[in-house]
């Protein structure tokens, strides 16, 4: 690899840190030389709130050219304001393996838990598909589900929270 490559894949990991530090889960450029699209895994949410844009144009501009446009694909989103209560405690579920998230036993069946439902331990929540077996994912904690935080037909990772359930 010469010099000139390295640096381009230098730009390209910094350029991913980038995007990484400020919550983009997706982002576009095209210009006559050079076709980028990054896309996160688990991602689904993220917003771009808080992106320093002349960061982002030295990024871009030291990859050579200016010839595209970028175009982070989320938009941006409220920053969260500081609110004067304590944030609430609420406890995640978890995957348990890497696989698909489903939501529901088989596609066009209702959903195992929709938000606001009051779930108890040992209660399906949801499936994880991997390697063709259908992994039933149960709750962990008796509560209320607050927030359903994977997305159907996506790929998880272990460890990523599926769920956020409001203790009892």
């Amino acid at each position: 690899m010469d010099s000139k490559d390295s640096n381009k894949l230098k730009e390209l990991r910094e350029l991913v840190d980038f995007l990484k530090e400020n919550g983009i889960a997706e982002f576009d450029m095209e210009r006559t030389d050079l076709k980028v699209r990054i896309k996160f895994a688990g991602a689904a949410g993220s917003t771009a709130s808080g992106i320093d844009p002349t960061r982002l144009a030295e990024l871009l501009a030291s990859s050579g050219g200016g010839g595209g446009v970028p175009s982070p694909s989320t938009s941006p989103a409220p920053a969260a304001t500081p609110s004067a209560e304590p944030e609430e405690k609420l406890h995640e579920v978890k995957s348990p393996i890497v696989g698909t998230f489903y939501d529901s036993p088989s596609p066009g069946a209702s959903t195992f838990v929709q938000v606001g439902d009051q779930v108890e331990v040992g209660q399906v929540l949801c499936i994880v598909e991997a390697m063709k077996l259908m992994n039933e994912i149960e709750s962990d904690i008796a509560g209320e589900v607050v927030k359903r935080i994977a997305v159907t037909g996506q790929p998880v990772e272990f460890g990523q929270p599926l769920f956020a359930i409001r203790p009892r």
